[in-house]
């Protein structure tokens, strides 16, 4: 008997992946525990092994398909002695035809008289083409009263001067597409700019940026979003839309930590250099430590305290961003930090983090300072209760004990805060935390 082969779930929150390539080939005799593929989740590329032995009898999904559904079947084995070539590829489930409405129904025919056609659409697919039954088109109008058409169908209709509201849709979904305006005749008014806005869930009017009314077909070159970027949009809207929360700004004298960063540079084994970043990932951790209260994740049933200090690290990648975790920081040193940040950003940047290496964080912080950014604020990097954005050390001028202008190298770091978790009493309270620990970066040995 056949075996399917789905698309697995890669990690907890995976909906959809690519798969980016095969390893295999029809015909191949695979074992279990054989890598046949490389699938592209919303975080990184990881390898796909074989659970069951066979014969690929068929590959359903070509290499470089994107937005395929977690346990779709992408390919099927053949069992030892069974004829590969014999092997059908599943039948997709159509779904069930909405019954017709009591008042839609139609009359029952009579003896002799032909049988009238059904309002429900029905699809037969084969190998070669899709034939449909005649049906009425759907409308291209929606509830809301917004017009389903592609902007290029916008566009030829704005040129032509027809109204789109008079055009039945010949698109997915009865969308308004370039042959349907093509094919009208002109006489009705121009769409209106109104008209063509999008409406958003509380009723304000949003444009379509790339209308191309607005922007020219030929003015601008359109990426498709990769997985990466479609997750990471997501999560921030979200965030950023759902997450009550407020920044608290401190300036931080980095004097000291640059020079007991030159010591222990200096003092350390060879191959090991402990950046600025990895000193101010172990003065998070030991503030989380000192104000657990500011450790915590909201959660529907209660706020969750964590035990340890597990610092998410924002790393930017090719299309968007991730962040690898240092685990229980509190308890390593700078060396064993500085020498598992390296590797976990290198391996973020190659897209090959395991997904329990880049979930279960406390606390994010994100550094932009190599950038030259003097302050910034960072959307919350749920569920974790608190991001701290760090910007640039700078030389500014100071007034010293003694009322003195000097000299000093100063930092500008930002908290944002999830305020369902923490209160700005709180988070004023970790922010002199952290401060006493880069101020004083030998407390950071007691």
């Amino acid at each position: 008997m056949s075996i399917n082969i789905t698309m697995p779930a890669l990690s907890p929150t995976m909906e959809e992946g690519t798969l980016s390539k095969w390893l295999v080939k029809e015909g191949d005799t695979i074992s279990s525990g054989d890598v046949i593929a490389e699938i592209e989740t919303d975080k990184a590329t990881m390898e796909v092994e074989a659970v069951d032995e066979g014969t690929v009898a068929k590959l359903l999904v070509p290499a470089g398909t994107e937005g395929v559904k977690v346990n779709a079947v992408i390919a099927v084995l053949a069992e030892e002695g069974e004829d590969a070539s014999s092997i059908k590829a599943p039948e997709a489930k159509a779904a069930p035809a909405p019954e017709p409405k009591a008042a839609e129904a139609s009359p029952k025919p009579t003896s002799g008289s032909p049988q009238p056609t059904s309002q429900s659409q029905t699809i037969t697919q084969t190998d070669t083409k899709i034939t449909a039954a005649a049906t009425p088109l759907p409308s291209a109008s929606t509830s809301d009263g917004r017009i389903k058409a592609s902007p290029l169908a916008r566009r030829i209709a704005g040129n032509k001067g027809i109204d789109l509201a008079s055009l039945s849709g010949t698109g997915p979904r009865g969308r308004i597409i370039k042959r349907d305006v093509e094919n009208a005749k002109p006489g009705a008014a121009p769409v209106t700019a109104t008209a063509a806005a999008a409406s958003s869930p509380d009723g304000l009017i949003l444009p379509q940026v790339l209308d191309d009314r607005v922007y020219a077909p030929d003015s601008y070159e359109l990426k498709p979003l990769d997985g990466v970027r479609k997750v990471v949009a997501k999560r921030l809207t979200t965030s950023f839309m759902q997450v009550p929360h407020f920044p608290l700004t401190v300036d931080l004298s980095l004097d000291r930590l640059l020079a007991s960063r030159t010591a222990i540079n200096n003092a350390a084994d060879k191959g090991v250099k402990v950046s600025v970043n990895d000193m101010l990932i172990k003065a998070c951790a030991l503030a989380l430590m000192d104000e657990p209260d500011c450790n915590a994740s909201y959660t529907d049933k209660g706020i969750a305290y964590h035990k340890h200090a597990n610092v998410s690290v924002a790393v930017a990648i090719d299309g968007g961003l991730i962040t690898p975790v240092i685990f229980k920081a509190e308890t390593k040193g700078l060396a064993e930090i500085s020498i598992e940040m390296k590797d976990l950003a290198t391996r973020a940047r190659d897209r090959k983090l395991k997904p329990q290496e880049y979930t279960g964080g406390t606390f994010s912080i994100s550094n932009l300072g190599m950038f030259g950014i003097k302050s910034f604020a960072s959307i919350i990097n749920q569920p974790e209760g608190m991001i701290l954005s760090v910007g640039a050390g700078e030389k500014r001028a100071v007034v010293d004990a003694k009322g003195g202008v000097v000299a000093a190298t100063v930092m500008s770091v930002t908290l944002t805060c999830d305020h369902r978790v923490i209160g700005g009493a709180e988070g004023a309270k970790w922010l002199q935390a952290f401060k006493r620990y880069v101020e004083t970066p030998e407390a950071m040995l007691l």
